[in-house]
């Protein structure tokens, strides 16, 4: 959804004001999940996935304790090529982290079969 509103912005079909208030309004959602994802993969043991976890977490600790976690109405389309670039690395993080989760949940499934039979 980020991605599509910087999109659209930059091609003009929806205004500064718009996108700013859609954007802002996920940022800490997403920071609260990140959060307690990689807290979760630290409490139940998986090592390797907590590791990978935690400089995305580390970034978006940093920027919400220096206030830059928010993207300001009047300075959107100075920051809009960086912007994009954030969230295209936030998006392949997230879909790296999918695929590995995937991975690793069929990987066990498969494992407690052949222990069953």
């Amino acid at each position: 959804m980020q991605l599509i509103s910087l999109t659209d912005l930059e091609f003009d079909y929806i205004n500064p004001y718009e996108t700013a208030s859609r954007i802002n309004k996920v940022v800490l959602p997403e920071f609260i999940t990140q959060g307690v994802l990689c807290f979760l993969y630290l409490v139940t043991g998986h090592w390797a996935m907590s590791l990978y976890c935690i400089p995305y977490l580390y970034y978006n600790v940093n920027l919400y304790m220096q206030r830059r976690h928010l993207i300001d109405v009047t300075e959107i389309f100075n920051m809009l090529s960086w912007e994009k670039k954030q969230r295209i690395f936030k998006l392949a993080h997230i879909i790296i982290l999918l695929v590995i989760s995937l991975f690793w949940v069929i990987y066990s499934a498969l494992e407690d079969d052949e222990l069953n039979l």
